[in-house]
């Protein structure tokens, strides 16, 4: 009541209050995104839910005494893709309460989804019953397709350039990458017998390392958030694959598809640790879950590309290419299995499984598709195995680590199959160990020739290493036909076109490189690159590069090119030299004859390449004699101009010296004086007989 008493008494209770309502011509322009968006943005789609569901049609048709043995045999089919949240089976009306025939299954995730449709569909249940699998909202997408005719909406041409335009260079010439500076630089080189010649430099290119895909069109550069490909006469950007974190990747043979590996990208609803992808669309064909990345490549190709196979614990699963899907819709189960390789000329497969109680140890070689085994061979006191396929797949060689009763520590046998004959028989050949001390020789490195019927071995202990060439005769014999013993030597490196070949004694053994002939297996030549850590034949198999790299030895770090007899032609010391790695060729287009031909008329074709490399030398001299000229010709001119400038200054050197010209050394004789200097030079004492 105090504060109503205090009031004045003017105050006017009746005032109009303002309006706040909006005038009738104003426009409201914010719109609901802006004013509700996070709300929004969680309102519930219609397709929540739908993309997660699949139907399977062509199911079998059971009664309710039956039904729960097929829900069994359905969950125990699709539960492997994810796990099955809801089902339904929807029946006929009527006494019997049959099954329609399809199903419908709701996964917790859409990628399970797509999963299950992408392994699932087509898979034969019996004779009768063949599952088609589609995702639930695929019957929207399909309904909604026009009755009429749209032409596709017709997509720009890229062009890349000639992919190929490093095979038309007119020396034929090869290229080569090398990174540096400890990564931060890289270039692609034309190999040149005299000095090599820049093709492409680049700062950065790359994060970690480059690789070349098989054929050599792509040169891959990895990056923090993925893979890039380049190509073409200029290195454009080809095609980028967004993996976060990637460190590995591997190519399809073909050039097709690139497999890539992050150790960051897995989860168990959508596995990301392995992607393939279609290099010529960039498109994600498939991901895999992978818990480790040590025996990388996890997936190996078959030589065409048509299917690739990766191993786990008593499972072999192979799929084919371009579905993705594994091979005949299931896995090969193989007990105990512990290695595969694929051979490089055919769709073969041989794998190898271990000793298990009285079962003897196996080798398998499976003919694909049809999953028929062409060959098996059993093995006894097995320890261990390792497949070692000749280039051409003519020859698969089986390295077997045995331990017989009566010999102290491990025995190698070398198991020969011959791939091209019959019912493809097996030689053995036995690395013998000191008969006195009953002890076995100790394996230290196997090569095959890559074209041709020979293979090496290193063997022993150092400083006893022995190096053992064979050959794999028609007449079913594999003859020893040339051992060096004491080398200094842990690795073998053939020339890519055979014959000629490098024992290396890399890192440890202090870079010791010895060049053999193997026609005739002579000793071409033995030399040195110190602490060399790698060896790069070149395609042609004309050149070999040894390399120290900053990765593994922080000084001395260069790389040198020789000859295929052992002439050293380059050193080429680059900061921090890293890695070097020739630029593969495809495979020629020429026929067998044709190349037999060829080396039929080589001496015709030697003659033109003789003359091309004196003419080389000659366009050298040539380019060294015109530089010379030149420099003698800016010589003549500065001497004349120096000469014009002398006579100019003559009158001020006069003038300066009193009148005395001092230019002629025979000027101003009268003012001469003569003086004779002499001084002792040595004392020698001859005594005299008496």
């Amino acid at each position: 009541m105090h504060d109503t008493e205090d009031m004045p008494a003017d105050v006017d209770f009746d005032e109009e209050e303002p309006s706040f309502s909006d005038p009738e011509d104003f426009e409201d322009d914010v719109d609901d995104e802006e004013l509700l968006g996070d709300l929004l943005r969680e309102k519930p789609q219609e397709a929540d839910g739908i993309d997660s569901v699949v139907v399977v049609d062509n199911v079998p048709q059971v009664g309710p005494e039956r039904l729960e043995k097929l829900k069994n045999v359905i969950h125990k089919i699709f539960s492997k893709f994810g796990k099955i949240t809801n089902e339904f089976y929807p029946t006929v009306d009527g006494p019997e309460g049959l099954t329609k025939g399809y199903i419908f299954l709701e996964y917790g995730a859409p990628t399970q989804a797509l999963e299950a449709v992408k392994n699932a569909d087509g898979y034969k249940l019996d004779k009768q019953h063949t599952f088609r699998v589609n995702v639930f909202t695929d019957f929207d997408k399909y309904m909604s397709i026009s009755d009429e005719w749209e032409t596709p909406e017709k997509q720009p041409f890229k062009d890349f350039g000639n992919m190929r335009h490093w095979m038309e260079d007119p020396d034929c010439r090869d290229q080569y990458s090398v990174i540096y500076e400890s990564g931060e630089r890289t270039a692609i080189f034309n190999n040149d017998a005299k000095d090599p010649i820049v093709s492409e430099e680049r700062a950065r290119w790359t994060e970690t390392y480059v690789r070349w895909s098989p054929k050599g069109t792509y040169l891959a550069t990895f990056h923090q958030r993925g893979i890039a490909l380049w190509g073409g006469e200029k290195f454009k950007q080809i095609q980028r694959f967004s993996h976060q974190g990637v460190s590995l990747i591997d190519f399809s043979p073909c050039e097709r598809y690139v497999v890539t590996f992050s150790p960051l990208m897995d989860t168990k609803e959508d596995p990301q640790a392995i992607i393939i992808w279609d290099i010529l669309t960039g498109q994600k064909k498939r991901g895999f879950h992978c818990e480790s990345s040590a025996h990388w490549p996890i997936f190996k190709w078959s030589h065409d590309g048509k299917f690739f196979a990766r191993m786990t614990q008593d499972t072999l699963s192979i799929y084919e290419t371009p579905s993705m899907g594994l091979l005949d819709k299931k896995s090969l189960k193989i007990s105990g299995i512990k290695d595969f390789s694929w051979s490089p000329g055919d769709n073969i497969i041989a794998f190898w499984v271990p000793e298990d109680k009285d079962i003897p140890a196996r080798v398998t070689l499976m003919q694909l598709p049809s999953r028929q085994e062409i060959r098996v061979r059993n093995l006894f006191n097995v320890v261990d195995c390792k497949l070692h396929w000749q280039r051409q797949g003519d020859y698969l060689c089986v390295k077997v680590d045995r331990t017989p009763k009566g010999t102290q520590g491990v025995v190698t046998n070398f198991e020969i199959f011959r791939m091209r004959e019959k019912q493809v028989p097996v030689d053995v050949v036995e690395m013998k160990g000191d008969p006195e001390s009953k002890t076995a020789e100790s394996i230290i490195a196997f090569a095959w020739e890559p074209n041709g019927s020979k293979f090496a071995v290193l063997h022993g202990e150092s400083p006893r290493i022995n190096a053992s060439f064979y050959h794999v005769k028609n007449n079913g014999k594999i003859e020893l036909i040339k051992m060096f013993d004491k080398q200094q030597a842990n690795s073998i490196f053939w020339s890519p076109q055979g014959q000629f070949m490098v024992l290396a004694g890399l890192r440890s053994m202090n870079g010791a490189l010895a060049f053999v002939d193997t026609s005739d297996c002579t000793m071409m030549n033995m030399v040195e690159h110190y602490m060399a850590s790698d060896v790069e034949w070149d395609p042609t198999g004309r050149y070999l590069v040894t390399s120290v790299s900053w990765w593994s030895h922080k000084v001395d770090n260069a790389y040198w090119l020789w000859t295929f007899q052992g002439r050293l032609l380059q050193k080429n010391n680059k900061d921090r030299f890293c890695q070097l790695l020739w630029r593969p060729r495809p495979a020629t287009l020429l026929t067998q004859d044709a190349i037999k031909v060829i080396k039929k008329d080589l001496k015709k074709y030697s003659k033109i390449f003789e003359q091309k490399d004196r003419l080389s030398q000659s366009k050298a001299s040539k380019e060294l004699v015109d530089k010379r000229r030149s420099m003698m010709e800016d010589y003549r001119t500065y001497r004349e101009a120096a000469l014009l400038q002398h006579d100019e200054q003559k009158a001020a050197r006069l003038q300066l010296r009193g009148g005395v010209d001092t230019d002629e050394l025979d000027s101003n004789t009268d003012d001469w004086e003569e003086e004779t200097i002499e001084f002792f030079i040595n004392e020698e004492i001859i005594p005299l007989g008496e």
